[in-house]
């Protein structure tokens, strides 16, 4: 009979292969497209932009510090230690997929609050899983690593891959990383993300959208923490 380490090798495995995978004809004529369109911002406009994300993100991973609440998982195997992971995926999914459906509901207004509010369940979800597997996530080092694995989740192929190989030599790279690169951060979420939330401000489908595409980033993001943690515990 299989461990449950070499069980999960097999599937750590098969998202290695996604990860590496070239992109698609249609995504990469996505991405030049998005990255077309960016060329016609202004560039006092990315500046407001990029100033406004980091500030955003470095607020929501303070404030994680004292809304996630510690749990001792000392003494108990990764098999264990991941069972309450895929608790608090299912919890953080309901939580983002009510978000999402109310303030997709509530109008142009509110519907543009739906983006600070989904970063601070995101955050909140990656402070949680890392305290979870058992690293110090009050640490710049697992805070870094924090930031990585979301922009690994939610970015385009190419960077993608790029951030993948940080995350899979950590230990390498971790010593020579002070910050992130939060021009491309930003740039990199917004475009990922960008027409599921266009659609999620249409009246009369917001609410729809906004459930289904907040329940579908929370569960893609479950999905990319688990591997990465899995990474670093089994490397």
């Amino acid at each position: 009979m299989e461990t449950y380490e070499q069980l999960i090798s097999t599937e750590l495995d098969k998202w290695k292969s996604k990860m590496q995978t070239r992109s698609s004809i249609l995504n990469r004529l996505s991405k030049k497209a998005q990255t077309k369109i960016n060329s016609y911002i202004p560039e006092k406009a990315h500046q407001i932009i990029t100033d406004s994300i980091k500030n955003m993100v470095k607020v929501t991973l303070a404030g994680s510090d004292w809304t996630t609440k510690e749990k001792s998982v000392e003494g108990l195997s990764l098999e264990e230690k991941e069972k309450l992971v895929r608790e608090a995926i299912v919890r953080y999914r309901k939580t983002a997929l009510w978000e999402g459906a109310g303030t997709g509901a509530a109008g142009l207004l509110v519907g543009l609050a739906d983006f600070p509010l989904l970063l601070g369940i995101k955050m909140k979800f990656l402070f949680e899983t890392g305290s979870l597997y058992g690293f110090d996530v009050k640490t710049y080092e697992e805070r870094l690593f924090i930031l990585h694995i979301f922009q690994l989740a939610f970015s385009s192929d190419d960077r993608k891959r790029e951030t993948f190989s940080i995350i899979n030599n950590w230990d390498e790279h971790k010593s020579t990383l002070r910050e992130m690169d939060w021009r491309v951060f930003q740039q990199e979420y917004r475009d990922y993300i960008d027409f599921v939330k266009m659609l999620q401000l249409v009246p009369g489908i917001g609410a729809f959208v906004g459930a289904y595409a907040n329940y579908n980033l929370l569960d893609h993001l479950g999905e990319t923490a688990m591997n990465c943690y899995r990474l670093r515990i089994l490397n």
